[in-house]
């Protein structure tokens, strides 16, 4: 599969993004999931996104940390190449997701991560989205601390604008890595973002790449020119979509979203799809 770099590790340059595993009404069975995480797995994914706060409600909070952690253990062949990232910020009120930047807050919530994923430094900790009741400089400060005292290898945030992104990396320093923002066909408010993040070497890790649960059924309709070429090529338009991701820039790697093994075998497959420059124009268009 075709790779790429998150600071200095080398990663599938299509990761899975667990939050379907754990957050749907509907979500698969444990052995269900287990078995889309080890589906991932087999087709060269080893980038793997999840956080604390992907779980029904506040009763099963960390529920998809503990689900992957899981999965890796009973994998049967080589896990030391995977990276798992894991995400803190987001709390629950019952179902309802609530913020907490505080550095206190991410300490206590690294700490519980630390324990449910088994492991005794976190590969990439992103803070999850900025909280307006604390600045964005101590949430930061907090993530580098979490850096200096060895909890964390790497560093990342979620939901940021360029502004944003430069404080991050004059507190974090070298440690940030990566930025986890939306970005999909109909949904490209962060091109700046990305272009930002291509001009630092900073991986670019669009969440929700086919538009979010709502939005991911009706691409066919929705991205007409999408559909268009993933006729053309026989192929599925979520293929297209996961190659134009990685077309935009070097330091994309999406997340696609996952519950069955089907749709992670599928999507790692658009690492090896190449689209023309015509077909490319027509997506960007």
């Amino acid at each position: 599969m075709q790779q790429r770099r998150i600071g200095d590790l080398t990663v599938s340059a299509i990761g899975l993004g667990a939050m379907p595993l754990s957050t749907k009404t509907d979500r698969p069975s444990r052995e269900d999931a287990v078995a889309t995480v080890h589906a991932a797995l087999d087709a060269g994914v080893t980038l793997v996104d999840t956080a604390d706060a992907y779980a029904r409600d506040e009763s099963e909070f960390g529920h998809n940390e503990e689900l992957v952690a899981a999965a890796l253990a009973s994998y049967g062949g080589d896990t030391s190449g995977v990276l798992v990232a894991t995400k803190g910020g987001h709390t629950r009120r019952g179902s309802d997701w609530e913020l907490d930047g505080s550095p206190g807050y991410l300490r206590q919530a690294c700490e519980a991560s630390l324990r449910r994923l088994g492991v005794d430094a976190i590969g990439l900790y992103q803070f999850h989205r900025p909280d307006p009741r604390t600045p964005w400089e101590d949430s930061m400060g907090a993530l580098r601390q979490l850096v200096d005292d060895g909890l964390v290898q790497r560093a990342g945030i979620s939901n940021a604008d360029v502004a944003q992104i430069d404080v991050a990396r004059s507190i974090v320093g070298p440690a940030l890595v990566s930025v986890q923002n939306q970005f999909a066909p109909g949904w490209r408010f962060s091109a700046d973002e990305l272009a930002h993040c291509a001009g630092h070497g900073l991986a670019f890790i669009p969440w929700s790449p086919f538009g979010g649960v709502g939005a991911a059924g009706s691409l066919d309709s929705t991205a007409p020119a999408f559909a268009e070429v993933a006729q053309e090529l026989g192929v599925s338009v979520y293929r297209v979509t996961l190659a134009w991701h990685l077309a935009q820039a070097d330091v994309v790697l999406p997340i696609p979203g996952a519950s069955r093994a089907a749709s992670i075998q599928d999507s790692a497959a658009a690492a090896e799809l190449q689209l023309t420059p015509e077909q490319l124009a027509r997506l960007d268009g």
